[in-house]
């Protein structure tokens, strides 16, 4: 479970950054992020997203469970005040957890802000 300050509960911030963020994707995980949106002071907030298509109510909670513990040691790489939504595809249902790990790491990689070139 990750602690109450880290959860993204609120519908409209849901839409917000799915609708507005940057988006990357794996074949077992979709991220969607708004990076740094409520100042770098604030914890980084997480939605997981498991729809019907992953499979019944129990597959759906193991992803879901899954996720959350692959997250929860890679909240600090993500900019604080961030907001990020997780979306599991029909393939996390059957990955095994190195495979959900190097996903999430390489969707994370992905939406890792550009580092700032230097002038001319």
């Amino acid at each position: 479970m990750l602690s109450s300050p880290h959860r993204l509960r609120s519908g409209g911030d849901i839409r917000a950054t799915t609708r507005r963020g940057r988006r990357a994707g794996s074949r077992t995980v979709l991220a969607h992020a708004r990076l740094g949106v409520r100042g770098p002071a604030e914890p980084t907030r997480v939605a997981f997203v498991v729809g019907r298509q992953v499979g019944n109510a129990v597959t759906r909670n193991q992803v879901k469970r899954r996720l959350r513990a692959q997250m929860r040691p890679r909240l600090t790489s993500v900019p604080g005040g961030s907001d990020l939504v997780l979306r599991a595809l029909p393939a996390a249902a059957t990955a095994s957890s190195p495979t959900l790990s190097s996903d999430l790491d390489r969707v994370l990689g992905r939406l890792a802000p550009a580092p700032e070139r230097s002038g001319r």
